[in-house]
């Protein structure tokens, strides 16, 4: 019977990622800005490996460092280890295909105020899966945080390795009480109390350079979300920013009006997935469902603020 045992733990695993990053930049300084450690934290895990390999690993000359022998022969193996072990831990951080759960973030305002009120009619067309979901908006990390669907308003940098699809262009403008803009406004915008959101502070400005807009507010209320000042307007209590598609509906039922149209914002809303929609049946599923409700949505909106034909 064979009688030789491996020892596991015989390297201080946990300090091998700085022992790579230090062969791979041959530098200290710059695996330690990699890792966001000091650079003694770097020079002590590389001196516990060697002091339990009992060779050097790196030649230290007029302040930089070169690999040995040992340290090349190490940093090829370590290398790929670690390449393994981020490929495990990324096929782990995936959810089955299989599972009956679909992890969905949406942004707040667009899940409370557009996706949710549509989403009972996916569950009645797919009883078996059920949509699990997240508020939260801005940039997002589908693999550590485990969505599987992450849809947002697009204002932002996404990694070059996600799928992103487009749903559609955001259009935005002024939106208030149909009643109170005939009546206490006098179809004067600068008879209006202007509501902000801390969340998009820029809304109003952005919304006065494009359209050419020059007046000012009778007076102003702020709040902390975007979905408070939008609910703000419905409740009458002043004019609001709205975008499409968020006040799509209260547009359609009479509840708000947007009296001075709406123009693009140059910002798109878009799905966000790690792999191709055919990888997986169930968010194949849901983007399909997904699409369609833009495109219905998009119907209205063109149908409502019909944009101007191109020359």
């Amino acid at each position: 019977m064979n009688n030789i045992h491996i020892k596991r733990g015989f390297l201080p695993l946990a300090s091998l990622p700085a022992f790579e990053a230090a062969a791979r930049h041959q530098s200290f300084s710059r695996a330690a800005e990699e890792l966001n450690l000091t650079h003694g934290a770097i020079s002590r895990a590389v001196a516990q490996i060697e002091d339990r390999l009992g060779v050097d690993l790196f030649v230290r000359r007029n302040r930089r460092v070169y690999l040995t022998r040992a340290g090349q022969r190490l940093l090829l193996t370590a290398s790929e280890m670690l390449s393994a072990l981020d490929r495990t831990v990324e096929e782990i951080h995936r959810h089955d295909v299989h599972s009956p759960i679909l992890s969905v973030s949406c942004e707040p305002s667009l899940a409370m105020r557009w996706l949710m009120p549509r989403l009972g009619r996916f569950r009645e067309d797919n009883p078996d899966l059920n949509v699990e979901m997240h508020m939260a908006g801005g940039p997002v990390d589908l693999l550590a945080s485990g969505y599987d669907i992450a849809i947002r308003r697009q204002d932002f940098g996404v990694p070059d390795d996600y799928v992103v699809t487009p749903l559609w262009s955001e259009l935005a403008g002024p939106v208030c009480d149909p009643d109170c803009w005939q009546t206490i406004l006098a179809r004067d915008l600068t008879n209006a109390r202007w509501l902000h959101s801390r969340t998009r502070p820029e809304a109003w400005d952005i919304w006065k350079k494009a359209s050419g807009f020059d007046g000012r507010p009778a007076s102003e209320q702020y709040f902390d979300h975007f979905f408070f000042a939008l609910q703000a307007a419905v409740n009458r209590l002043g004019t609001a920013i709205g975008s499409l598609p968020l006040v799509i509906d209260d547009l359609a039922a009479g509840r708000l009006c947007a009296p001075m149209g709406m123009a693009p914002t140059g910002n798109d809303y878009v799905m966000l997935t790690l792999d191709s929609l055919k990888k997986d049946g169930r968010i194949a599923r849901f983007a399909t469902w997904l699409a369609a409700q833009s495109h219905e949505t998009a119907e209205m909106a063109n149908h409502l603020f019909p944009l101007p034909a191109a020359k």
